[in-house]
């Protein structure tokens, strides 16, 4: 398929609204496919002036073919317009074809019907994406979660439950797959058996942070890896606020869990404000820095979220009724036996007794306790029965350990 781009201004200061019309056409050759990547591999040419490009020319290829005269008279500058004109691009082009046929990643250009609709409406939206993964997940009902890469105890566990309480309602959460609480969503959707995205901001052959390569290779094979950026691309931290309109451009709204002030996370909600999306925070201490961003937000007119209820509720009405369905169909489908994240802590709760419950009883959700005052807290219980007890919480999903030998209560 393939873009024609209409660009109005009604006034000086107004955002330029920018509406793409399809044309059918067949499935990408390797030679289109090749002509998309050399368009996106051109140095200092932008995603905007790129669609400005497809708008005037339709295709890369005809992009390619224009003389330098033309591409200039078409707002381009005589650099890129020669960097076109040579076609320097298209020996890296083969390159990335290449790497991408050795990982089984797919290009989906903003003119492929796979291309998310919500994306395709922002103000500045990519002209490729790579990706690696379940490409259905594109056209998935999404909620961006975000968040500090500096988590306290209570964000990690309020963006790993909610994010599996959000899955097991049925949104596919999208997330950055950084450290701390993009880490903790994707990992709390996963274990509940929901669909995530992780968009990356570096190429979709690249692991960043190293620590999550397991995340990374779960969610290539249960999930879907997304970057604009092309194969082999280095993760610079200019990458990163890029990145983050994709991650709010592609969902209904976005779930900022902890974050500065002025963090990565407030950015994406800035971004998730001005593409018309929902925006909720999770309340927090008022004392801690982590919660500076979510609360200010919340002062701003962002919505409250104290369970996963707070967000379904506010979603549009075609929305609900998408997710009503899709719960329908999994319960027809012979899942009706299956339980909310939160249904099965409890039922693992009410099976405890003994040392157990009374170590379970003793520990926060929102702040680590140390071993030795856990063994001060319980003096009945011998050492070795609190090591025993805490073995077992922690295998039922119910504790979790932090460095230093400190725990804390899984909510």
């Amino acid at each position: 398929m393939s873009p024609a781009l209409r660009v109005s201004c009604a006034e000086p200061r107004a955002p330029v609204s920018v509406e793409f019309v399809f044309m059918p056409s067949p499935v990408l050759s390797r030679e289109e496919e090749l002509h998309w990547l050399a368009l996106k591999l051109i140095p200092g040419l932008g995603t905007r002036t790129s669609g400005k490009l497809l708008d005037r020319f339709r295709t890369p290829q005809a992009i390619f073919r224009a003389s330098r005269t033309e591409l200039e008279g078409a707002g381009v500058s005589g650099a890129v317009a020669q960097s076109i004109a040579s076609g320097c691009t298209f020996d890296e082009a083969v390159t990335q074809q290449e790497k991408m046929v050795q990982l089984g990643a797919e290009l989906v250009t903003i003119g492929d019907p796979r291309y998310p609709q919500p994306l395709r409406d922002i103000f500045d939206p990519p002209i490729v994406l790579f990706t690696r993964g379940r490409i259905e997940l594109l056209h998935s009902l999404g909620l961006g979660v975000v968040g500090t890469r500096r988590p306290t105890a209570y964000g990690i566990a309020v963006a790993e439950r909610l994010s599996a309480d959000l899955a097991h309602a049925g949104l596919t959460i999208v997330s950055g797959l950084a450290r701390g609480i993009d880490s903790a969503a994707h990992k709390g959707c996963l274990a509940a058996g929901g669909d995530t995205v992780a968009v990356l901001g570096c190429g979709v052959d690249i692991v960043y942070p190293s620590e999550n390569r397991k995340l990374y290779s779960e969610i290539a094979s249960k999930g879907l890896l997304v970057s604009e950026f092309p194969m082999n691309s280095t993760a610079f931290p200019q990458n990163f606020p890029i990145r983050n309109r994709i991650i709010s451009g592609m969902s209904a709204g976005v779930l900022v869990v902890e974050g500065a002030q002025y963090s990565g996370s407030a950015i994406t909600a800035k971004l998730a404000m001005d593409q018309g999306r929902e925006v909720f925070a999770i309340p927090g201490n008022i004392t801690s820095k982590a919660s500076w961003g979510p609360n200010l937000l919340i002062k701003q007119g962002a919505k409250i979220v104290q369970d996963w209820n707070d967000v379904v509720a506010e979603l549009p009405a075609d929305s609900r009724r998408h997710l009503i369905e899709k719960t329908r169909s999994r319960l027809l489908g012979g899942e009706n036996a299956s339980e909310s994240p939160a249904q099965a802590s409890l039922l693992k709760e009410q099976q405890l007794n003994g040392a157990a419950r009374l170590v379970l009883e003793a520990l926060q959700v929102d702040s680590p306790v140390h071993l030795d005052d856990l063994l001060e807290k319980l003096a009945d219980i011998s050492t070795s029965e609190l090591i025993a007890a805490l073995f077992e919480l922690e295998m039922l999903g119910l504790v979790k350990q932090l460095p230093g030998k400190n725990f804390v209560k899984v909510w």
